[in-house]
């Protein structure tokens, strides 16, 4: 005759929040690795000079477009143009970011789910509703991290184009 469980062994709520920790670690992780792999990479940028600064450059000589060879920028040039777009997006970590989102998702989410389930259920469902709310708001956190960074990111080449072109050359 088999054993009869009792009502502790088959506790839904610890299975819950079991299922809420793989849940939270795979979305740390996932946010971890998502901001890692979306740092630019440090490899010179080859740019043509621009028209007046052709021209300046090799004596008004008329050349044509194909025939000319790209031109990098000094590293001073480079870094003063990346010490601009810097001053002007703010410099960021985006690992940190995109987890600080995350979080602030998941206690949000959390507190709403809270709140939602115990006027469903008269108060008996606020574990749950905390429990959905939580990986919900810990998603979407995240994906506001993520988008917020690649919007930033967008801004960062941006105004580096803009010092770029600025001092005579073009992309």
């Amino acid at each position: 005759m088999p054993e009869s469980v009792t009502p502790s062994a088959r506790n839904p709520w610890k299975l819950t929040a079991i299922g809420m920790g793989l849940v939270a670690a795979t979305a740390l992780a996932t946010g971890i690795v998502v901001a890692s792999r979306s740092k630019p990479e440090d490899k010179p940028v080859a740019v043509q000079p621009a028209p007046a600064e052709r021209a300046r450059v090799e004596g008004a000589r008329p050349v044509a477009a194909a025939t000319a060879p790209a031109r990098v920028p000094d590293q001073t040039i480079v870094k003063a143009c990346n010490d601009q777009a810097a001053a002007t997006t703010g410099p960021r970590d985006k690992t940190t970011e995109v987890v600080k989102d995350g979080a602030v998702g998941a206690l949000l989410g959390a507190a709403v789910g809270a709140a939602g389930g115990a006027i469903a259920d008269g108060g008996k469902g606020a574990g749950k509703g905390a429990a959905i709310g939580g990986l919900v708001g810990a998603g979407a956190g995240t994906l506001y991290g993520v988008n917020d960074n690649r919007k930033h990111d967008a801004a960062y080449r941006e105004a580096y184009s803009s010092c770029l072109r600025a001092r005579g050359y073009t992309g």
